[in-house]
């Protein structure tokens, strides 16, 4: 079954991971190319992800533990999926420092914004 390749849309995607602790960057970056890249558009289907708009997507979960550090990672990232397997990333935020529906709405807000001018930007 072929994967599903990445892109990046802009660089908050990287300002959110650089602002995450090494322990919760290697969980973020586990779940993008163990569960995003293999199940692609199919976590909106499953307990990974949700659509919030069309084809733009919440993915995260708490499940990934560690019990010999009990260290337990929320992240949302926002993405959306396209032509032949592509997965376009938006940006991210730590769910666990921060779980109230204002932030939530607000980075929901920010990924939909997102997601309106990267199809702008794709039609031109």
């Amino acid at each position: 079954m072929p994967r599903w390749s990445v892109e990046y849309y802009g660089d908050r995607f990287e300002r959110f991971v650089r602002t995450l602790p090494e322990y919760e960057q290697a969980v973020l970056f586990a779940a993008v190319e163990n569960v995003l890249q293999v199940h692609g558009i199919d976590i909106c289907s499953g307990e990974w992800g949700k659509p919030l708009h069309r084809i733009l997507a919440a993915a995260g979960d708490d499940r990934m533990r560690d019990s010999s550090r009990e260290h337990s990672v929320l992240l949302r990232v926002f993405c959306t999926f396209h032509g032949s397997k592509v997965i376009v990333l938006f940006h991210g935020y730590d769910k666990k420092r921060d779980p109230s529906s204002k932030r939530q709405q607000r980075e929901i807000a920010r990924a939909r914004a997102l997601h309106e001018r990267w199809k702008r930007q794709r039609r031109a």
